[in-house]
């Protein structure tokens, strides 16, 4: 491969050079292997690797005053492990990975490896029509996955699955339950595994834990070919300190800023990014676009987004600079995730990128040039915590909570949101989310059935943590992994049943996804019985699809006649009842179809008499007389 351009010299110091990964790290060719690397505090550099017996010698030339450094080792081929030896000026020596490496080594062993892709796609047909899947109109329903406690070999003390079998066994469990995407919990190489992958030390290379980055790429593929998208968890918030990785780099603070207060971040004991440096900012604007480019990724979850606009975020007073208006908030994070999105969606208007972030921030998901950060969707962790500490609750004590339930629709519509059930929810002693239910063991489920009725009722994108589906008892443990062994019991089947029938529903009728992020898609029947605490609401999509009624019963008593305004007389069919005795209920139901009357009721031109079950819910489809519109 031929050396660096004068073009690239200037796009990188512009901050402008988006496919890095193409240029810098070990590109190996005919004549050996071309290494580039940005150091501009170095006095010397050279490569050590497997090919020079680790004794250095292949020594690395400055490209003028750009801070890269360039060379070629003739010796040095696909499969070699290397690290760069800096002799930085005042004399400090430091071996570091590559940030631009392609593969690294397996932790604890921290070395870069040579590679070259031989992974020959197949998911062209996926590629082909993925745009219209990833709208925002689509339905989107989020398996979130940890793959080293997923599902090994052999239990909980067997070997981790690689890629490739994880892929194969992703796409028939996830498949059979009828969810659109997967998204993976960082795989970008990390040192920590109880970092769960939020510490990376390599943005361009999969961690080797599960196998080679062909062999993921075989596993994106084959989930692709089975019709499934794949999310992966992204983080350009913090890096880690351990001395092969990015910090104090060339024995300056290179990519994290000097200043603690800005550079430091307290409670992960990370580095955090200089996001006014031209170079850093095209090093992760790189580095999102290889996981697209090369992976064929569909969507990019940003982790910490939070963390990344508030110069005050964890910290005390005087442990924090304001910004040059005097603010907390932080005008170069802000810049560089506004460029971030631009160059993404440029690149590849067919993707999503998706923000975790918790606060009230305005415009997360709203395009930079009306003042947004640009992002496709935004995780509703606002709803998370009301719902969750909503449901927690004894049923006898909700009626006093119920706008914990109904305060979501006063935002709803501020941004395109996703409602997560994540990892997040379900460690540090928080148990599972079966485990958060009260009452009894019947209960519990039931509660947690009504849970998932009520989340996939409601507008907004639908994510759920590996487990929720198999109602697991206990919290996560990244140690260990899903109790597979009792997906045939009752209960736990019973639940898988569930999910898998919400996911059809969901998909099945444009009113549940077509107006999850837009404005229209919930009108209220019944928002303020909290003396009952019973909810209703009709969903809406476009004009040929048929509305959707969502009734919910949050006390453990039957509502026998409960009436609710209608949005159309005619006949209403059950379509699901979480009380059915399939998924572990008691029965209670409507017995298959309601007849809405046209006796007007609170404003809506007809009238439903219900039966909402125990700790249930019930989805109804407006069915159309024969010859009328839907």
């Amino acid at each position: 491969m031929s050396g660096l351009t004068d073009d690239d010299l200037h796009l990188f110091n512009e901050g402008t050079h988006y496919r890095l990964y193409q240029r810098l790290g070990a590109h190996p060719g005919a004549d050996g292997t071309r290494f580039a690397l940005w150091a501009p505090n170095a006095e010397r550099i050279e490569v050590l690797g497997d090919w020079n017996y680790w004794q250095g010698g292949d020594w690395l030339a400055p490209r003028g005053s750009s801070g890269l450094w360039e060379g070629r080792a003739v010796h040095a081929a696909p499969g070699h492990r290397y690290k760069f030896r800096i002799h930085a000026r005042g004399g400090e020596v430091l071996d570091k990975a590559d940030p631009f490496a392609a593969a690294a080594e397996t932790p604890p062993a921290t070395a870069s490896i040579i590679w070259t892709p031989q992974h020959a796609w197949r998911d062209a047909a996926w590629m082909a029509r993925r745009a219209g899947g990833g709208r925002l109109d689509a339905p989107w329903s989020i398996y979130e996955v940890h793959l080293g406690s997923w599902m090994r070999e052999h239990g909980d003390h067997g070997e981790p699955l690689g890629y490739r079998a994880l892929g194969e066994r992703l796409a028939e469990h996830v498949g059979r339950l009828g969810f659109t995407h997967v998204e993976l919990m960082p795989v970008l190489a990390h040192p920590f595994y109880g970092s769960w992958g939020y510490q990376v030390t390599g943005y361009f290379a999969p961690t080797g834990r599960y196998g080679t980055p062909d062999d993921l790429m075989a596993m994106i593929d084959t989930l692709h070919q089975a019709g499934i998208g794949v999310i992966v968890d992204w983080v350009p918030a913090h890096f880690p300190t351990d001395a092969h990785g990015l910090g104090r780099f060339d024995g300056t603070h290179l990519f994290e800023h000097a200043d603690p207060r800005r550079g430091f971040h307290p409670d992960w004991t990370s580095y955090i990014f200089n996001y006014a440096r031209h170079e850093v900012r095209a090093f992760l604007i790189s580095s999102a676009l290889c996981w697209l480019d090369r992976y064929h990724v569909d969507a990019l979850r940003v982790d910490g987004v939070a963390s990344m606009l508030y110069r005050d975020y964890s910290r005390k007073d005087g442990e924090w600079v304001p910004d040059v208006d005097g603010s907390n908030h932080d005008r170069d994070a802000i810049g560089f995730l506004q460029q971030m999105n631009r160059a993404v969606y440029a690149a590849h208007p067919d993707v999503q990128t998706i923000a975790e972030e918790s606060t009230a921030w305005g415009g997360v998901s709203r395009p930079p040039e009306h003042g947004g950060l640009g992002f496709g969707m935004k995780w509703d962790l606002g709803w998370m915590h009301d719902t969750l500490d909503y449901l927690r609750r004894d049923p006898v004590h909700r009626r006093w909570h119920h706008e914990q339930l109904t305060f979501r629709s006063l935002y709803a519509d501020n941004e395109n949101f996703v409602l997560p059930l994540s990892h997040d929810e379900v460690v540090h002693g928080k148990g599972s989310l079966l485990g958060k239910m009260p009452g009894d063991d019947w209960q519990r489920h039931a509660n947690l059935r009504l849970l998932y009725g009520y989340q996939w009722g409601l507008p907004g994108k639908k994510l759920l943590f590996m487990g929720g589906e198999l109602a697991v008892p206990g919290e996560w443990n990244h140690d260990g992994v899903l109790a597979w062994g009792q997906a045939d019991l009752p209960r736990p089947a019973g639940m898988l049943a569930w999910v898998r029938d919400l996911n059809a529903i969901y998909r099945r009728y444009g009113a549940l996804h077509r107006k999850d992020c837009t404005p229209g898609g919930l009108e209220w029947l019944l928002a303020d019985d909290r003396e009952h605490s019973t909810l209703a609401w009709a969903r809406w999509g476009g004009p040929d699809d048929a509305p959707v009624v969502i009734a919910c019963n949050f006390t453990p008593v039957p509502r026998h006649g409960l009436r609710i305004g209608a949005p159309r007389a005619g006949r209403w069919r059950e379509v699901l009842s979480s009380d059915a005795e399939v998924y572990g209920g008691s029965g209670v139901g409507n017995l298959g179809a309601v007849e809405a009357s046209a006796e007007p009721w609170h404003g809506r031109p007809a009238s439903l008499t219900l039966t909402v079950p125990p700790l249930g819910c019930v989805y109804l489809v407006h069915e159309p007389a024969e010859g009328a519109a839907p």
